[in-house]
């Protein structure tokens, strides 16, 4: 797996889902440390959970309720519980994402 994380970082778990990533349980969330290679399509998808995320290297093109936004470096974005969404990343992109349970 790609990446810019800290060795303590790559020593998590690995995420069992559609992208390459790191995973700190915590109580009520999920952690998860993600990187995407440049080309990664996620096609349109919901999840019981509510997500928070921070880019910290390239940019995410996220499409929600049908508006697409773009997210770079530093960037925090929201996807709400049980909304479609799909995303897409041209360049190699890593981020944080924070999946809070119901």
């Amino acid at each position: 797996m790609s990446g810019q994380y800290p060795d303590r970082i790559r020593q998590l778990p690995l995420f069992d889902g559609r992208f390459d990533a790191y995973k700190l349980e915590a109580k009520g969330a999920d952690v998860l440390f993600a990187s995407y290679a440049a080309g990664t399509s996620i096609p349109a998808h919901t999840h019981d959970t509510d997500n928070y995320g921070v880019i910290t290297r390239g940019e995410l093109i996220l499409t929600q309720n049908g508006v697409t936004t773009r997210h770079g470096v530093g960037d925090w974005y929201h996807v709400a519980a049980h909304v479609e969404h799909a995303a897409r990343f041209d360049v190699p992109t890593d981020e944080v994402e924070f999946w809070f349970k119901p």
